[in-house]
């Protein structure tokens, strides 16, 4: 445990040591490329300090420039020519594996599957995130409740699976049930269920575990924007007489419907890249599979097929494409409103 902590502090000392010596050295080098010094040609080292100005900002740019082409712009280009081939990556098969894609059973119900989970895990966690925080606002004990709610998302993925393996769990015969839920049934006189096991129905069980991870996220992030809303509109509004449901739909949505779509992008690319919950859960069985299992599968299954794992990688990459040039766009037009 020492040594570990001591590795990473020293691997911390020496990235920041190697960025000053890369920042003072590159800047160095460039005052001595187009010297400007007192004495020199008036109009050359004017020249200078210009080409200095220009060039000067590509200096800081440049190494996040050179890790981004080597860390995404290579590996998408890389992924989508191995599309074209083979499992092993050699042999070329052309649209071989996208025509796999469009026929294979697995593949268009993981397809089926993440669509269920983008139409109810971003709408569920901003919905529930929105009601709490303007719930928690109104209550003494609001901030209590709110790191309760908050909590979860400080367990990782396989972490709350395991805690809602306990809650699904289903024990036969005349076996004592210890999970949660059956617990209830039992009580109220149902019969107990696997509950992950029941096809389409289970996809929904697998998504109440990201709700309860991502809910804390949103409200948090809401209830900061909530606490922007100034006090004025909200007194003005009750004196023309507006409830408390006119207030939270026609005064506190409207001002915080840029954080609402902020926090349901972000909670509908991670459900894009959902993985560990159905792999920790049900390892995609019973219809459960989603795409980044399924890549996650074809690269390993049977010694891998990078050709069909390549092609799901870019399904993947291209549903969030769109959404990240919708964000962008209106991120942009709030900047030039502004």
């Amino acid at each position: 445990m020492f040594s570990q902590i001591v590795s990473a502090i020293g691997a911390m000392i020496f990235g920041v040591a190697i960025c000053a010596a890369y920042f003072w050295f590159s800047n160095k080098l460039l005052d001595l490329i187009f010297p400007a010094r007192e004495g020199d040609d008036v109009h050359q080292a004017a020249v200078n300090l210009r080409r200095r100005g220009l060039i000067r900002p590509w200096l800081f740019l440049g190494p996040a420039l050179f890790l981004l082409v080597v860390y995404l712009v290579y590996p998408v280009v890389a992924t989508f020519i191995l599309s074209f081939y083979g499992p092993d990556g050699n042999k070329f098969v052309g649209g071989a594996n996208y025509l796999w894609a469009l026929n294979d059973t697995e593949f268009r119900q993981s397809i089926f599957n993440n669509i269920l989970w983008l139409a109810v895990v971003p709408a569920a966690c901003t919905f529930f995130g929105l009601v709490i925080a303007v719930m928690t606002d109104r209550i003494w004990w609001g901030n209590i409740a709110k790191a309760v709610i908050f909590m979860p998302m400080a367990i990782s993925f396989v972490g709350a699976s395991v805690i809602w393996k306990f809650i699904y769990e289903y024990r036969g015969g005349t076996d004592t049930q210890i999970g949660l839920l059956n617990a209830v049934v039992q009580l109220f006189g149902g019969t107990p269920e696997v509950w992950i096991t029941i096809p389409f129905w289970n996809n929904f069980f697998l998504m109440v575990m990201l709700i309860w991870i991502q809910t804390g996220f949103a409200m948090v992030i809401l209830s900061a924007a909530l606490r922007g809303i100034p006090e004025e509109t909200i007194e003005a509004a009750v004196i023309d007489g507006a409830n408390g449901w006119q207030i939270f739909w026609k005064i506190m949505v409207p001002q915080v419907w840029g954080t609402i779509a902020t926090v349901w992008t972000t909670i509908t690319i991670l459900v894009l890249k959902v993985f560990d919950i159905v792999l920790t859960m049900t390892n995609g069985q019973w219809n459960t599979m989603v795409l980044a299992n399924l890549m996650f599968n074809w690269m390993f299954r049977g010694g891998g097929d990078s050709g069909r794992s390549a092609v799901i990688a870019l399904v993947i990459m291209v549903a969030v494409t769109p959404i990240m040039i919708w964000n962008i766009r209106r991120a942009n037009a709030e900047t030039k409103g502004r």
